[in-house]
């Protein structure tokens, strides 16, 4: 890490407040989060008209995923077009010991397995972001889960 250029102490490292997603579909996204992947919800929020606007979802160490309902002015990506530069993937941190077991909780729901490395497997949320589910870097357990 840098020294800070007016000499005073290092900050200590940061650590991850919350995560936010935008959304078309809160009610299906939130079905993925909490559902599928077991986050607990921990606080709801409505627009001025009282529709659901944002979901909050525990994340473990204080922090937390936003799932927030996009705008109906958003626009539509567009199909086949390259990636654009930002977030490539949110990895959620998982035992090594319970990789297979997350693979069949995935495959229950219908949730296919992307790609995977190995210590991390790759999904996609209803609105195509981008998931992991990560043991880096301890090796997962070849025996399965106990």
């Amino acid at each position: 890490m840098a020294a800070p250029m007016d000499g005073a102490a290092p900050a200590p490292p940061l650590s991850v407040h919350h995560i936010a997603v935008v959304v078309r579909d809160l009610e299906r996204a939130e079905g993925f989060y909490r559902g599928v992947l077991g986050l607990p919800v921990i606080r709801r929020w409505d627009d001025a008209a009282g529709a659901p606007r944002s979901v909050w979802l525990g994340l473990g160490g204080g922090a937390f995923l936003a799932v927030e309902r996009a705008g109906s002015d958003a626009p539509d990506p567009p199909r086949g077009a390259l990636p654009v530069p930002g977030w490539h993937c949110v990895a959620l941190a998982i035992a090594p010991g319970g990789r297979e077991s997350w693979r069949a909780r995935l495959a229950s729901a219908g949730v296919a397995v992307e790609r995977e490395s190995a210590f991390t497997l790759y999904v996609r949320d209803p609105e195509g972001n981008l998931v992991g589910l990560s043991h880096w870097p301890a090796a997962a357990d070849p025996a399965g889960p106990a």
